[in-house]
């Protein structure tokens, strides 16, 4: 294949030339430009290299003169190929029939054939006669033919894959039957899997959800032990310091524990005063009769403020306890910290008074929800767990938030329970009709669909973020030492459970059952049941603060030996 490429230069013609004139050629400098000159004839240069040299043939043509006259020109076409290996030169002189300019082309042709025969081939095309443009072109096509083939996708995915065109070519029975034959039909998307997978798989589904729900049952049972010190101990606290300060005739200074359940109990009153003069009947109407806003949205937006509460009133209550540490300790500056502790008091009274609002309207949506028979609980259960989900299990957290996480959700886990309890006793106090049934099967649904949630979200969030099921059994040493006051404080790993709200919501559900079972009779008798109702509720309430303390306080002890004995975290 010959291609050519264009040089182009002009040349000043003064003098005249013959028509028949074909066949004169002088050769020009090197050095200078074309001169005017009869007829010229562009010599390829010579290269000095031997081994060009030796590889070189001289090839001489002499066309027999084209000549095309087109109007007023005059075509003579001379071609010489004297050009070492590839180079050759085809010289186009253009003539001015009426003696005017004269315009000369060249043409520099380079050769890419290495035999002989092609070279004999380009060497017939280039003729002196008319046909011998047309040769080159038609070389010039089939060297492009060839390129075309070299590019062929086909034949480019036979070379690399020799199985390709018989995958393509076979039938679909053929291939159906040995995709049937070939194995395993998912070993394009799946590997196999090693050890390490198949353990993730077995954590998943078994070893992680038990540690996970140990843990937070746990939690649960601390957040139950605070809220019962907080209607047992404190109380008995209180009226102790009252007796002590009443015998010795005088004042004295109370400790910082006594000034933190000074100022726990003033929010707890003022929390159970405010709610008493609460209508809930007003509230559950409200909620069950809006229309815009259907009752999960409600419950979900009150869920979202109880968390934020259950924060700041955590934050809230340890400045009132440092307050209180540093007006007990205080030498000088007594009016500083007194003001300090007094503004903290406010403070923490205010928000404990916001947040038990917001639990007792989440406990009112609720129980909205459960009376209704157009299977609203179910709505809501679905909407909100799934949302938590949603929320959660896509996202990666740390090994830090993670135990952050489980904390809060036995925080809430309580919340739940408190919030059945409630519906429980507006049962007893409003319902008319076989109730007992309904609401255990109702309750059961709430408690088994919140289960079942924490343990497929944090399931998942280990999954997804690399974590072992032994850091949750790490999780509950740490919740262990805690409760048994073995460590440093760090807010970041320790449960935070503000139990004053919670508190104010179920005694002020309390009255109403027992207002509603008082007997008929004198101001006197009624008097006496009331405080041997409340004497035996005190009663039952301060044997289960025992039991459930001693308990937490065994296993904590139990688990912690074992702990430093196998020196693994073990369940």
């Amino acid at each position: 294949m010959v291609r050519l490429r264009n040089l182009s230069f002009d040349v000043l013609a003064t003098t005249t030339f013959e028509d028949n004139d074909t066949n004169t050629a002088i050769s020009r400098s090197r050095s200078d430009p074309p001169a005017l000159q009869t007829d010229f004839v562009l010599e390829s240069p010579k290269r000095n290299r031997r081994k060009r040299k030796n590889k070189s043939l001289k090839k001489k043509i002499a066309s027999d003169g084209l000549e095309e006259t087109n109007g007023d020109y005059k075509t003579v076409v001379y071609e010489e190929m004297s050009v070492p290996e590839e180079k050759s030169i085809v010289s186009i002189e253009f003539r001015n029939l009426h003696g005017g300019e004269l315009r000369q082309r060249s043409f520099s042709v380079r050769e890419e054939n290495e035999n002989e025969n092609e070279n004999a081939n380009a060497n017939d095309n280039f003729s002196g006669d008319s046909k011998g443009v047309e040769g080159v072109d038609d070389h010039t096509r089939s060297r492009k033919l060839e390129r075309e083939e070299s590019l062929n996708w086909k034949q480019l995915m036979a070379q690399k894959d020799p199985n390709y065109f018989f995958s393509v070519e076979k039938s679909p029975l053929k291939f159906f039957i040995e995709e049937m034959n070939c194995g395993n039909s998912l070993r394009t998307t799946s590997t196999l899997a090693n050890e390490e997978d198949r353990e993730r798989v077995y954590d998943t589904i078994f070893h992680l959800p038990w540690r996970c729900e140990l843990l937070i049952s746990v939690g649960y049972f601390v957040c139950l032990d605070s809220f019962l010190s907080i209607v047992t101990v404190m109380p008995i606290r209180l009226v102790m310091v009252a007796w002590r300060s009443f015998n010795a005739r005088r004042f004295t200074r109370p400790s910082a524990a006594e000034l933190s359940d000074f100022g726990c109990f003033v929010a707890l009153t003022c929390g159970i005063f405010l709610l008493q003069q609460t209508d809930i009947s007003l509230i559950y109407h409200i909620i069950r009769g809006q229309g815009t806003i259907k009752l999960y949205v409600v419950y979900n937006v009150l869920e979202i403020f109880d968390k934020m509460c259950q924060s700041f009133g955590g934050d809230v209550l340890h400045t009132l306890f440092s307050s209180a540490e540093g007006l007990a300790n205080c030498d000088q500056e007594t009016g500083y910290w007194l003001g300090r502790f007094l503004s903290d008091e406010v403070l923490a009274v205010a928000a404990s008074i916001v947040h038990s609002f917001v639990l007792l309207a989440e406990a009112i949506t609720l129980s909205t929800c459960v009376v209704a028979h157009n299977n609203a609980l179910l709505a809501l259960l679905v909407s909100n767990n799934f949302a938590e989900i949603k929320g959660s299990v896509f996202k990666r957290f740390s090994r830090d938030n993670v135990q952050v996480m489980v904390y809060s959700d036995s925080v809430e886990r309580f919340h739940i329970s408190s919030f059945i309890l409630f519906v429980f006793a507006q049962y007893t106090v409003e319902a008319e009709y076989p109730w007992f049934e309904k609401f255990l099967v109702n309750a059961s649904m709430v408690y088994i669909c919140e289960i079942m949630i924490d343990i497929i979200k944090h399931s998942f969030i280990a999954k997804f973020n690399d974590i072992k099921p032994i850091v949750f059994s790490e999780f509950l040493e740490d919740l262990y030492r805690q409760r048994l006051k073995l460590e440093e404080e760090n807010g970041k790993k320790k449960l935070t459970f503000v139990p004053l709200a919670p508190a104010c919501v179920i005694i002020r559900v309390l009255f109403p059952v027992y207002a509603a079972h008082l007997p008929q009779g004198p101001f006197l008798w009624r008097l006496f049941c009331i405080f041997f109702l409340a004497a035996i509720t005190f009663m039952m309430l301060t044997t289960l603060k025992m039991m459930v303390g001693m308990g937490l306080q065994k296993h904590a002890t139990w688990y912690l030996e074992r702990c430093q004995k196998r020196k693994l975290h073990c369940d």
